[in-house]
């Protein structure tokens, strides 16, 4: 897991890299009629103002856009290093819906991009959006949680999940601007925003200039429903609220690690509830525990401005009965534990953090404070831990945290019940390289564990049971349990068996600065070294480019079907609330 984010910071650096004429917004951009953006065009070397000629349809841009353009003689990279010329407008709009063709020349440069401008109905569809995003959520992800919360006889699954019976489905392209792999920040970034951009960037187009708060922004979700509406707007996490995936919300930087500018991008727009871990980027430098390296003090900023605060499950149920229409709560300094840890096995961090509450606590809350507001609401909801366990393959942390996620989606749904004007949503903003491929079992002689893998008719079917009815499997060691393994990892010992002493850590670095199998795990009886299939710099298993399922119900729900980019779900999320209609322009 530390690889991985050394990798995005790594993808970062790349930006300050020479490249040829660039236009933002980047060809075939789609972009919600009245939507503020900034249009930027990077130049290969030093030319003159006067050499530089832009067009929009045949018009000149300054005319197109009824504004002016900085012309910048000469960005600078790092240690001063020249990048060339570029010209930058801040805050764009088009006002009209249509086809545009962007067209630049500069001495013999040229570059020409197509845009889709578009708007949306007139009236909205729905009055409230749930959005639920499981992150890293894959296929056996689900099919996991199913057999481990519903148990399966002859062959037939004895139950369904709650995101089964959703009636529109789509697949979705996750691919980033500059790769086909992808993370957390990029896609989120494109579902909130409709643009698709880099690896690691949030609410803007990674240019090539190496700070990471100037890049060329477009607007999100949040903005542009404060811009046009009287909505409420709720955030839940179970990661570190200023995450990728909560962050794409309101956010807009080209590195998703600046958490504590994330955080005051989160206070500019003020979502309504705000509920997740992260509290170490909201306290000022002097406070124990603080990852700020300023005096800010976000918590008081955030109570200044109406917020009842929260910091553990007793909180949160206080908080609910204020009647301040605002929440804000934050529930561990980083991220919180997850449901196998929280519930059943107390490990992780939770003897000090031992009230927590879980995904169904802050969802209930948001759900009730957000549903004062007669004009409506939207709320993104993130299981955010089904892709922190994936990583490190703890596949069983990884489908109980599945299965919280999916009752979570079971709550939107018995809302939607009583409040059919709600569009609910349900996807993943990526993949992991996991699969199902039989059983283990305990019972089979001997003591090699992979001699204890069952596949095809060998495999039977475990013995999970849920004798309490709470949804999930009583016990997580059971004697005949789920075989499930990465397609992707490094070198770690396999063990067979779920890691009941807490989260699975795989590979550890060497004094070569290369990671190596986890030694802790060499001993456990019957645990089998693989050789990993991944760079030496690999700690973890890593994203998968497989397309994503979504799924969802409720008015405009319609529009999710075939093969859609990212980009395009917000799309529906914009036509929904009539976000770029006549009236908004």
């Amino acid at each position: 897991m530390r690889t991985f984010l050394a990798a995005l910071a790594a993808a970062t650096m790349l930006a300050g890299a020479a490249h040829a004429t660039t236009v933002y917004p980047l060809d075939r951009a789609t972009i919600l009629v009245g939507s503020p953006f900034d249009f930027k065009v990077e130049l290969e070397g030093t030319v003159k103002p006067e050499d530089v000629k832009i067009t929009i349809n045949g018009q000149d841009a300054k005319t197109a856009f009824g504004a002016d353009y900085e012309f910048i003689a000469d960005e600078k990279g790092k240690e001063d290093k020249s990048l060339g010329s570029a010209v930058i407008l801040r805050g764009a709009k088009i006002a009209t819906a249509g086809a545009y063709k962007v067209e630049v020349t500069a001495g013999a440069q040229t570059k020409t991009v197509t845009w889709d401008v578009y708007a949306t109905s007139a009236t909205p569809k729905a009055k409230n959006v749930i959005f639920l995003l499981a992150d890293g959520l894959s296929v056996a992800h689900r099919t996991g949680a199913r057999i481990m919360s519903k148990g399966m006889t002859e062959g037939k699954a004895n139950g369904r999940l709650n995101m089964d019976d959703l009636d529109h489905m789509a697949f979705i392209g996750t691919s980033a601007t500059d790769s086909i792999a992808t993370d957390s920040a990029n896609t989120m970034s494109a579902y909130m925003t409709g643009h698709k951009t880099a690896i690691n960037a949030l609410g803007v187009y990674a240019d090539r200039t190496p700070a990471t708060l100037d890049d060329p922004r477009v607007e999100t979700i949040a903005e542009a429903i404060r811009r046009t509406t009287k909505k409420s707007i709720g955030v839940v996490a179970t990661s570190e609220i200023e995450d990728a995936t909560p962050a794409a919300v309101v956010a807009h930087t080209r590195k998703r690690g600046d958490k504590a500018d994330i955080v005051g991008m989160i206070y500019d727009v003020k979502p309504d509830v705000i509920l997740g871990g992260g509290s170490a980027y909201f306290l000022g430098k002097d406070v124990p525990g603080s990852k700020r390296k300023d005096d800010k003090d976000y918590i008081a900023l955030f109570k200044d401005a109406g917020y009842a605060l929260a910091t553990d499950k007793t909180e949160l149920e206080a908080a609910a009965k204020t009647n301040t229409g605002k929440i804000l709560g934050l529930f561990h300094t980083g991220n919180m534990d997850v449901t196998l840890d929280r519930d059943f096995l107390k490990k992780g961090s939770v003897e000090k953090f031992p009230n927590q509450p879980g995904l169904k606590d802050m969802t209930k809350v948001a759900l009730d404070e957000l549903s004062k507001n007669p004009e409506g609401f939207f709320l993104m909801i993130e299981g955010s831990s089904i892709d922190k366990m994936s990583h490190p393959m703890d596949w069983d942390r990884a489908f109980y945290d599945t299965i919280e996620f999916d009752q979570v989606v079971g709550m939107a749904r018995e809302f939607a019940r009583t409040h059919p004007d709600t569009l609910i949503v349900v996807t993943g903003d990526h993949t992991h390289g996991v699969s199902i491929i039989g059983t283990v079992d305990d019972e089979k002689p001997g003591t090699e564990m992979r001699e204890k893998v069952g596949t095809y008719a060998e495999a039977g079917f475990p013995n999970y049971e849920d004798k309490n009815g709470d949804g999930f499997p009583d016990k997580v060691d059971v004697t005949r349990r789920l075989a499930t393994f990465s397609s992707n990892f490094p070198d770690y010992y396999e063990t067979f068996r779920p890691k009941m002493d807490g989260p699975f850590e795989p590979a550890i670095k060497n004094e070569k600065d290369e990671y190596v199998a986890n030694p802790a795990y060499k001993d456990i009886p019957g645990a089998v070294l693989r050789v990993g299939n991944m760079p030496r710099t690999a700690d973890s298993a890593v994203h998968a480019v497989d397309d994503v399922v979504l799924q969802a119900t409720g008015p405009g729900a319609e529009l999710f079907k075939g093969y859609m980019e990212e980009s395009d779900v917000y799309r529906v999320l914009a036509d929904a609330f009539a976000l770029g209609s006549e009236k908004n322009m």
